[in-house]
């Protein structure tokens, strides 16, 4: 697979989906109106569990914290139709309609599924995960998160993670699930466009232990090592395992994940081959830019083993050569960022082309100080200005001309 991404015309896609969205009406926010740039932390959030929302509870939890002074004393009614009216901005009509055909097609499901393994339904962290990351967790430090993690790239993160005992659930509860949707002949759904093979684990009734993961478990790592994306503001996630091998998808094309910070775990079973491949960080502007050098890295995937890295960083699978490789993934977002990042232009914090651009005017401002400084004062005659006009020296008072 080449470094650089695709030509033009087979760019990337945040999920899979090369469709644009339909127009869609944007609800009206005041300026004044705007959510606050950083939390209230002493404003304790209402609960939302009670309501039947278009979103998760949790985000209006989440998302209240960031709501302007003046929206803190009104009713709970109407801090709802002020967050929802932010939220629905990025979910047009028709992906409304879709997104309501899919909570009934989840809650049938979760209505006749009966599960294999019920204790993974559950969070139990001593029985899920290692005791490395458990202790490292419990720290919570920066120094704590680094004594388990290995950063073989620039904003990729890997640790050993997931117990293998919990791994083999995970597997059994998947298989047993698309046994039962072929038994009763049911349509299953799968993560996104680009994955033929696999299964949204939200679906059939993990979404409140994923929620779990991402609020107790990747929120405080994401807080610490992705800040500027929104790292610790993750109040949603989407979460599913995708299958790999013989009979199964082989590869996945190069692409960006629709996440803030995106989570992914080998669950098993045998295989060779399917690496991630990384190939850099890029906002929306320039997604389809080229590679540099020192952006390209490999990974080869390790059962039990977790890679953390932004949903932004540009990457995809290499062929699984043999055996049966199925991953977790858990792709976390952050509402308040994706409000806040309508305001910005600039992004050079964690795009590495933003980044080289900033680097680039920095450069060149300094390139044209230095060439007016290293001018010969005989050049500042008032014979010679004319011919400096334009050059950068512009700024000479009447005393040095």
């Amino acid at each position: 697979m080449s470094g650089d991404p695709p030509a033009a015309g087979g760019g990337l896609n945040g999920g899979g989906s090369g469709n644009p969205a339909p127009p869609a009406a944007t609800p009206l926010v005041v300026p004044s109106q705007r959510l606050r740039l950083n939390p209230n932390k002493d404003h304790k959030p209402e609960s939302y569990e009670d309501l039947q929302l278009d979103f998760s509870p949790s985000v209006f939890s989440s998302l209240e914290r960031y709501l302007p002074p003046s929206m803190l004393g009104v009713s709970r009614d109407d801090k709802v139709k002020f967050m929802r009216d932010i939220l629905l901005k990025y979910l047009p009509h028709g992906e409304r309609t879709r997104a309501q055909r899919h909570r009934e097609y989840r809650q049938k499901i979760i209505s006749n599924y009966q599960p294999l393994h019920r204790e993974i339904y559950t969070m139990h962290p001593t029985s899920f995960f290692v005791p490395s990351f458990i202790k490292a967790i419990s720290q919570n430090t920066e120094e704590s998160f680094k004594s388990i993690m290995s950063e073989p790239c620039p904003g990729v993160f890997t640790f050993e993670m997931l117990q293998p005992r919990f791994c083999q659930l995970v597997l059994a509860e998947v298989e047993h699930f698309e046994s039962w949707v072929n038994d009763v002949k049911f349509r299953i759904m799968r993560p996104n466009t680009m994955n033929k093979y696999g299964a949204v684990l939200d679906d059939f009734g993990l979404e409140t232990m994923l929620d779990k993961l991402m609020e107790g478990f990747i929120r405080p790592m994401s807080k610490v090592f992705f800040p500027e994306v929104g790292g610790s503001t993750l109040d949603s996630h989407h979460g599913f395992v995708v299958e790999y091998g013989k009979d199964r998808d082989v590869d996945l094309g190069f692409h960006v994940d629709d996440s803030e910070v995106t989570l992914n775990v080998c669950l098993g079973k045998q295989f060779s081959g399917g690496e991630l491949y990384f190939r850099g960080t890029r906002c929306d502007k320039h997604v389809n830019t080229g590679t540099q050098p020192e952006e390209i890295f490999d990974y080869s995937h390790v059962p039990g083993r977790a890679v953390l890295h932004l949903g932004r960083h540009r990457h995809g699978a290499r062929a699984t050569t043999s055996g049966h490789r199925i991953n977790l993934l858990l792709w976390c977002r952050s509402s308040v960022f994706r409000e806040m990042k309508k305001y910005q232009k600039d992004f050079s914090s964690w795009c590495g082309e933003c980044s080289r651009e900033k680097k680039e005017r920095q450069r060149a401002s300094i390139a044209a100080t230095k060439s007016v400084d290293s001018f010969p004062l005989f050049f500042f005659r008032k014979k010679n200005y004319s011919c400096l006009q334009g050059r950068g020296v512009d700024f000479l008072n009447k005393g040095e001309r």
